[in-house]
């Protein structure tokens, strides 16, 4: 484990290179191009034969020289559609921003699969990596696993290492459980009557259906949902109107529900559609509510989460590997995984404010910057704990 982790160390600036190179080039849902390229062009420079899955998504296979079972690595390879505000020499300028460090995981994975070629002989049985497109839609985690990515050869575990800002660096949090929350991404509609501003008994103000909608949908929490049971409903979106003194003809509004049981996320979602309709009604006007993608709530392997607890923990101080008996309210679409194979999500500490004051800023955030010296750190995870537990389940 030692010896791996040294050698990932020497890997540090190359690392740093690739992640700046895919951060400064930002690309965001399916269509990831530039992104592609790089990593299939990394991969076949390290002796990999890289196929393509879904649309954007990337995967290879590494087998040892000793029989067993294979294991799925995946890092997430898009961004955000947000302007990048952070002041970073290297920050994107095209209108898409890396705001969730997921240049940071294609990094690491890439590292893993130059350090996976060094020790191949170790291998028993296989390793997938998987370089993934869309997970801030919901729909690349299900895209490739409807395109095979678990078959040829059979996937039998799955992990997947996620930065975190404003957890020390270089801290690793293994998450027992039901470790992040479902999501449901959603869209309402509401349709009026476009008018003069100054006669708006002529029309049906959709602004307003859209006020009283938003109001109404605050309740659902806070009125029909056991406090016990934990669920959060966000607005993200509120659009509608072109200039001051015309009433449109329809708002947008879009948002999500978070939940850690999917029967209560299947409740909220039946609500918003009976209050947007019923709402808008009142004021004669129309609300049509849609899904837009969803992800399940994220089970990590609770023996698996114990083993790599107990591989990390060798190479990292103790104090620094942290066992968290319940996860948050963030969403991973790295769930989809969890219902098919045993499978395990962790987090690695990105940087504080106390280290630096550029760090620490939220995830999503315009500004958010992660600290780099944590990117050999998640190569030499990922690469120890594939290797370990192919060696311990090799005979299972």
């Amino acid at each position: 484990m030692n010896e791996i982790y040294q050698q990932a160390k020497l890997l540090q600036s190359e690392l740093v290179k690739v992640r700046r190179e895919i951060h400064q080039n930002a690309e965001v849902g399916t269509q990831l191009p530039h992104t592609k390229a790089l990593v299939k062009e990394k991969l076949i420079a390290y002796g990999y034969e890289p196929r393509d899955i879904a649309n954007s998504s990337v995967v290879a296979t590494i087998s040892g020289g000793l029989p067993g079972k294979t294991m799925l690595l995946r890092a997430d390879m898009d961004g955000l559609a947000i302007q990048e505000e952070a002041a970073l020499d290297f920050k994107c300028i095209n209108g898409a921003m890396h705001g969730c460090g997921h240049d940071m995981h294609t990094a690491m994975l890439l590292g893993a699969a130059k350090l996976l070629k060094k020790h191949q002989k170790l291998i028993h049985g296989n390793v997938k990596l998987l370089f993934q497109e869309d997970e801030e839609g919901f729909t690349g985690a299900k895209s490739v696993i409807e395109d095979g990515v678990l078959e040829n050869p059979k996937v039998d575990a799955a992990m997947a290492l996620h930065v975190n800002s404003g957890t020390p660096s270089n801290m690793v949090l293994c998450g027992l459980g039901h470790f992040m929350a479902g999501c449901t991404l959603f869209r309402i509609e509401v349709g009026g009557v476009g008018c003069h501003g100054a006669m708006p008994e002529n029309g049906v103000d959709p602004i307003n259906i859209a006020a009283h909608i938003y109001l109404s949908l605050q309740e659902i929490a806070a009125r029909e949902v056991a406090a016990q049971e934990p669920c959060v409903l966000t607005i993200g979106k509120f659009a509608g109107g072109q200039t001051p003194n015309i009433i449109p003809e329809k708002v947008i509004l879009e948002g999500t529900i978070r939940y850690k049981n999917k029967e209560t996320g299947d409740r909220i979602f039946k609500r918003i559609q009976e209050i947007s309709n019923l709402c808008a009604q009142s004021f004669r006007g129309k609300a049509a509510v849609t899904e837009i993608a969803s992800a399940p709530p994220l089970i990590n392997n609770d023996e698996m989460i114990h083993e790599f607890h107990d591989y990390i923990k060798q190479f990292v101080a103790p104090q620094q590997v942290v066992i968290l008996p319940q996860g948050g309210m963030g969403s991973e679409d790295f769930a989809s995984f969890s219902y098919q194979v045993p499978a395990a999500y962790l987090l690695l500490g990105a940087g504080t404010s106390q280290e630096n004051e550029a760090y620490g800023k939220p995830m999503h955030n315009q500004s958010v910057v992660f600290n780099e010296d944590i990117l050999s750190l998640g190569s030499s995870i990922l690469t120890i704990c594939a290797i370990n537990w192919l060696n311990k389940h090799r005979n299972d």
